[in-house]
């Protein structure tokens, strides 16, 4: 029996999180042959190096693909997004799968999604049909006009697919992989489980309890990222016996901004009880997320496992405004008293039951059992 090739591109330390699941099924499945490409920013030091966490669960690149331009620029942005292109169609002219898997909204996922589609190779896509606010929307909706295969993770995005004129046979909402973590893992956290880690700043004891930041740069405002984060930490400062746990912005343009804000911070406040992270595995940043008694920046991860996870959560700025999402998240501007106060009423009210918004947790198997049998074609036309 001749597999069907499956080529997942993982090009950030967060899609990461999204697909292992996936990845995970799809290799056992009997029917399936992965492929895996990591690309971009999951090779570099200063984000994490998530190669090294890819491989220690198991999974073998096939290849590995540097394509980001230096500088953290809205130019350098798009040129790292025109060098993925060059990058994946060379791998995909070598691997030849069957059919291509990218992941969300990303810039990298913009190279993978017309890479695949200009190689006549049909492209499955996961997290489309969301919205959010910012430009993440534009990359969102454009690729899912290029995908073949849509995987939503609500219902809302199933609908909003099919409204933009994809055909309904081609859409499946099983729930967002990333839940998978969530239902599978043990979400216990302690400081044995978490000594591999070691960051800067004070001592962290993961018995007691913590306020998780993940805050990244937004392209819409770029410019602005250095004054955004230091009003976060500056609300965060406020909460004087409460352990901060700070993970580093990601690679999108700006980041050197956000980079700075924190770097300045964290040298002007070092007698606080901060420490600063790069990355963390999948399932240990599932941990820190799910004991954290609050979180507070613009991840998506916030209001996707945060909801399943009833984890207390305030949005700051406008990053992720137009998302749907549990009871656990509220919003706030980038003033440091509004995010203050927003913080200070979460921990007041404690955790909120879990919410199923973005899945049961079982999508990883039932998206590669959909792979391993839906009909093959790169051929669409719009339905309405």
């Amino acid at each position: 029996m001749v597999k069907r090739k499956i080529c997942v591109v993982v090009a950030s330390r967060a899609n990461y999180g999204r697909v292992k699941y996936l990845m995970k099924a799809i290799d056992e499945h009997p029917e399936l042959e992965l492929q895996l490409i990591v690309g971009a920013s999951t090779l570099l030091y200063r984000f994490g190096e998530a190669v090294n966490v890819i491989k220690k669960d198991g999974f073998e690149p096939v290849r590995k693909l540097y394509y980001i331009v230096e500088g953290d620029t809205l130019s350098t942005q798009a040129k790292s997004t025109g060098l993925g292109i060059v990058e994946l169609s060379t791998a995909f002219e070598d691997l030849k799968p069957d059919i291509v898997v990218t992941v969300a909204d990303r810039f990298e996922t913009m190279a993978t999604a017309i890479a695949s589609t200009y190689m006549n190779i049909p492209l499955a896509h996961l997290q489309g049909g969301e919205v959010s606010g910012n430009i993440d929307d534009k990359v969102r909706h454009a690729i899912t006009k290029l995908a073949d295969i849509h995987f939503p993770s609500s219902e809302q995005s199933m609908e909003r697919i099919i409204r933009m004129g994809e055909n309904p046979a081609t859409v499946f909402n099983f729930g967002c992989p990333a839940m998978d973590i969530l239902q599978h893992e043990n979400m216990t956290i302690n400081n044995e489980k978490m000594s591999s880690y070691g960051g800067t700043g004070g001592p962290v004891d993961w018995n007691k309890p913590y306020i998780l930041m993940v805050q990244h740069p937004v392209t819409t405002s770029y410019g602005q990222g250095f004054e955004q984060a230091q009003e976060t930490l500056y609300a965060l400062v406020r909460f004087k016996e409460i352990q901060k746990i700070v993970l580093w912005p990601n690679i999108d343009a700006g980041t050197d901004d956000v980079s700075k804000g924190i770097r300045v911070f964290r040298e002007m406040h070092r007698e606080e009880h901060f420490h600063y992270f790069r990355n963390f595995s999948p399932e240990d940043y599932a941990r820190v997320l799910k004991n954290s008694v609050c979180t507070v920046g613009n991840s998506s991860s916030f209001i996707r496992e945060g909801s399943f996870l009833g984890v207390p959560s305030v949005i700051v700025g406008d990053r992720q405004e137009d998302r749907e999402h549990g009871e656990n998240v509220v919003f706030s501007d980038y003033h440091r008293d509004d995010i203050f106060k927003a913080i200070e009423m979460h921990l007041s009210h404690g955790t909120y039951g879990d919410n199923k918004l973005f899945g049961e947790g079982d999508a990883g198997t039932k998206i590669a059992e959909k792979l391993s049998k839906i009909s093959i074609t790169n051929k669409k036309k719009i339905t309405y």
